[in-house]
């Protein structure tokens, strides 16, 4: 069994680092320009510096998109980008185009280069042409079965990396390669401006009746007939090692804090647990499937994993989320009370119950005995998301560590 590596997404700096304490190997970040995910905060060069930075202090990798489908008038950017790149140091750069990674080979030459999900490589004699082009590693297509890519790592050199989505959204386009946006409000997907129709509710009008709105599905108000579940592997770690995937990829680069903490320390454990035995994986399941629960998500599928999709890989009745636990902040410092610094991202009260998220696994309940305002000043509650506030819960909680509530 080859050596796995966690790979989780950071939209932002504080993002980046939550990652790190809770347990990734490598992080995936995108810079303000020529990611696929433009409308995510991203992070500054300044930001790439510090967080590149941050990560190499605890043994952690970053990795930074450039995975657009690149036209003639982005090029001299991106070479431009990369030049900077250059002098901060990442440790890989994700690139779908091949002008694109024929630029990043002159002006990064030392910096590994990692071919984009987007650039579809569904064979091994792909995987093999990008090895001879100087990559050292492709991230699967969503649309590969294990049994697929378990042929593909005997078929391509030992010191080839496969990386694969294990968990999060899904795209009903072939890996990624989406017009719907762009026909549906002309901003282009392949460029990161994806506005997500994929999700909005669909009806059949017939030509000459017009503003009559038939149903696709059976669904008197039409049909979310694009609307994929959310990929989860948590229960097949065991075969997705025996496949020889050596990167597992959480998506999610525009998600909170919170989701990255959650289900970055439960696929921690999960590869640690499998790789230490499988007796050991298989008994910490119903842990594995609790804390991923408490993430938000859309209901669960294994995607290709196992064949091709059907109709129980969609959702036709809503675009809605589950989400059982509300995000209260990240614990930044304390006062000389003890008390906790936090930027309040949702209502709490005085006397609610809050659980705190330890890095290891384990879960901490608390009670909030009092809040304070920066000044000093009592509050009863903390309604307004954004400010700084101090919290008394009984004991220290660590700097980093999330606190959240169950609904």
């Amino acid at each position: 069994m080859r050596k796995s590596e966690l790979l989780i997404p950071a939209s932002s700096l504080e993002v980046l680092k939550t990652a790190v304490l809770y347990g990734t190997d490598a992080v995936y970040i995108g810079g303000e320009m020529y990611g696929l995910r433009a409308k995510a905060k991203n992070f500054s060069m300044e930001d790439v510096k510090a967080g590149v930075e941050f990560a190499h202090q605890h043994g952690v990798k970053v990795y930074i998109t450039a995975n657009i489908v690149a036209h003639n008038e982005d090029l001299e950017g991106i070479r431009e980008y990369f030049r900077e790149l250059k002098e901060i140091g990442p440790d890989a750069l994700i690139i779908s185009d091949p002008g694109v990674f024929m630029i990043a080979g002159e002006e990064c030459p030392d910096i590994d280069r990692h071919i984009s999900t987007q650039a579809n490589s569904t064979n091994y004699a792909t995987y093999n042409f990008w090895y001879q082009q100087g990559a050292s590693r492709v991230v699967a297509a969503r649309e590969l079965s294990l049994a697929e890519i378990k042929e593909i790592r005997a078929q391509i050199p030992e010191d080839m990396e496969i990386e694969a989505f294990v968990h999060g959204a899904m795209c009903i386009s072939h890996s990624g390669r989406c017009l719907l946006s762009n026909y549906f409000t002309g901003r282009n997907a392949n460029s990161g401006e994806c506005t997500h129709p994929c999700r909005w509710k669909y009806a059949v009008m017939e030509e000459t009746r017009p503003g009559e709105y038939m149903p696709v599905y059976e669904n008197e108000r039409g049909t979310y007939i694009f609307n994929s579940k959310d990929l989860c592997m948590i229960e097949y770690i065991d075969q997705i090692l025996d496949a020889g995937i050596d990167s597992l990829k959480i998506e999610g680069r525009m998600k909170t804090a919170l989701y990255v903490a959650a289900v970055a320390r439960t696929y921690r454990k999960a590869i640690n647990d499998c790789e230490e035995s499988a007796e050991k994986y298989k008994a910490n399941m119903e842990y594995y499937r609790e804390e991923i629960a408490k993430c938000t998500y859309r209901q669960f599928t294994t995607g290709f994993y196992f064949g091709k999709t059907d109709e129980n890989s969609q959702i036709y009745d809503n675009n809605t989320y589950i989400k059982n636990y509300t995000y209260i902040g990240i614990v930044q410092g304390h006062n000389d009370k003890g008390y906790a610094l936090l930027e309040q991202k949702n209502k709490f009260s005085v006397g609610e119950t809050i659980e705190v998220m330890i890095p290891d696994g384990t879960n901490l309940e608390v009670t909030v005995k009092a809040i304070e305002d920066e000044e000093g000043n009592p509050m009863e509650s903390a309604p307004h998301p954004k400010q700084m506030i101090y919290v008394d819960f009984g004991q220290k909680i660590e700097e980093g560590y999330l606190l959240r509530r169950k609904e």
